[in-house]
C-alpha cells in the first residue's frame, strides 16, 4: 500500500551564490573534532588540483578522486569504506562530495554504511536504513540530477540498479555555486539537465501529484526549457535541478526512470543519457513533453540511440525487465494502482526488443 502522504524533509542548510564553494572550509571548522578528519570525495575531473587551494584540506584529511567514467556501484562504495577505515582506523567526522550525481550518490551511500551494518547493496530499496549516516556536505558541479536534495542514492549492484531511498540519504548541507558549471561539456550538460526535465514531466503526469510537488515541478520545467531552448543561465539550471529534485521527493518519478534502469544496468549507459533514450521512445505516454524534448535535442545537434555493437539475448532482457518491476512506486505513479496488469513483464521485454 502506497501511503497518501509523506513527511517532507528538505536539506536543512543551503547556500546559493557564485563562489559559494569558498565557504566550504569555514563550514567544516564547526564540524571537525580536534583529533578527527574529513573525507573529500571529488569527481576525477578535478584531479588536476584546481580546487586544492579552495578546499584547503588538513594533513589528516583524506582526499579521494572518484572515477565517474561508469555509474556508481555498491562495490565501489563498500571498498571506499574499507579503505578509509583501514588507513584511518576510525570513522570520519564529515564526508564532502564535490561533483555530479554519481559523486553525490556515492557519498550518500558511503555515509549510510559507515553507521549501518552490512554492505551498500543491502539497503537498495525503500526505507531500509535504520540509523542516520555521518554528516555530509554536497557541492554539485553538474546540475540536473537533483541528487543534491533527493532522498535517493542510486547504485548499480551485482543484481540490480536501484536507489537507497531513505530520509537518511539527504545531505546535511549543500553549497550551490553556479560558477562550477562553466566547464561542463555541452552534451553532458544536456543529458544531465534532461534528467531534471524528465523528473518534472513524470511528477506532473503521475497519480502521486499534489500542489506542493506541482509548484516545484512546474517552475523547474520552465527553467529547463529556458536553458535549452532560449540560452538560459547555469544559475537557472542549478535552481531547476534543486526544484526538480524537490518535486519528486514529495511525488515520484515514473515510467522513464523505471525503464532506463534496465538499460543502464545492462549496457552501462549513464543515467541522463539512458533517460533520454527511453523518453524519446515514450511519445505514447508523454506526447506533449516528448515533442518539446525533441526540439531541445535538435537544438543540441544530438542523436539518441543505443550504442552500436551491443550484445544481448532473451535472458538479458528477462533480467532487465525484472529490474524494472522492482520500481513499484514509480510504476504506480506512472500507471496507477493497476500497473502490474498494464505493464506485465512480457510487455517490458517487447519494449526493449523494439528499442
Amino acid at each position: 500500500m502506497i501511503p497518501p502522504f509523506r513527511i517532507f524533509k528538505p536539506v536543512p542548510n543551503l547556500v546559493f551564490a557564485p563562489g559559494a564553494i569558498s565557504q566550504l572550509s569555514a563550514s567544516l571548522q564547526e564540524q571537525r573534532r580536534p583529533d578527527g578528519y574529513v573525507v573529500y570525495i571529488i569527481d576525477h575531473y578535478f584531479a588536476d588540483g584546481r580546487l586544492n587551494e579552495i578546499i584547503a584540506a588538513a594533513e589528516s584529511d583524506v582526499v579521494h578522486y572518484l572515477d565517474t567514467t561508469d555509474e556508481p556501484t555498491s562495490a565501489v562504495v563498500n571498498a571506499l569504506r574499507e579503505n578509509i577505515l583501514a588507513h584511518q582506523g576510525k570513522t570520519p567526522d564529515v564526508l564532502v562530495a564535490i561533483g555530479g550525481g554519481s559523486t553525490l550518490d556515492t557519498v550518500k551511500a558511503l555515509s549510510i554504511i559507515f553507521t549501518n551494518k552490512g554492505k551498500a547493496e543491502e539497503y537498495q530499496g525503500w526505507d531500509l536504513v535504520s540509523q542516520p549516516g555521518i554528516l555530509k556536505i554536497g557541492v554539485p558541479t553538474i546540475s540536473g540530477t537533483g541528487a543534491e536534495v533527493s532522498r535517493t542514492a542510486v547504485l548499480t549492484g551485482p543484481l540490480k540498479k536501484q536507489g537507497i531511498n531513505s530520509d537518511f540519504s539527504l545531505y546535511d548541507s549543500i553549497l550551490l555555486d553556479p560558477s562550477l558549471l562553466s566547464t561542463v561539456p555541452a552534451a553532458q550538460r544536456f543529458y544531465t539537465g534532461m534528467d531534471c526535465y524528465i523528473h518534472c514531466v513524470e511528477s506532473l503526469s503521475g497519480c502521486f501529484i499534489n500542489e506542493f510537488a506541482r509548484a516545484f515541478a512546474s517552475k523547474a520545467l520552465d527553467l529547463c526549457t529556458s536553458v535549452f531552448l532560449k540560452d538560459g543561465s547555469d544559475a537557472d539550471l542549478m535552481v531547476a535541478s534543486l526544484m526538480g529534485g524537490y518535486s519528486i521527493v514529495y511525488s515520484e518519478v515514473g515510467l522513464v526512470h523505471a525503464l532506463s534502469y534496465g538499460i543502464s544496468w545492462a549496457f552501462h549507459i549513464h543515467h541522463g543519457e539512458a533517460n533520454c533514450i527511453i523518453f524519446n521512445a515514450l511519445e505514447r505516454y508523454y506526447p506533449q513533453y516528448v515533442e518539446e524534448f525533441r526540439q531541445m535535442v535538435d537544438r543540441q545537434g544530438l542523436m539518441l540511440a543505443l550504442p552500436k555493437g551491443l550484445t544481448y539475448d532473451d535472458a538479458l532482457f528477462e533480467k532487465m525487465a525484472d529490474i524494472v518491476l522492482l520500481m513499484q512506486r514509480p510504476l504506480h505513479n506512472a500507471l496507477g494502482a493497476d500497473w502490474r496488469n498494464l505493464l506485465p513483464k512480457e510487455k517490458i521485454i517487447e519494449f526493449y526488443h523494439q528499442l
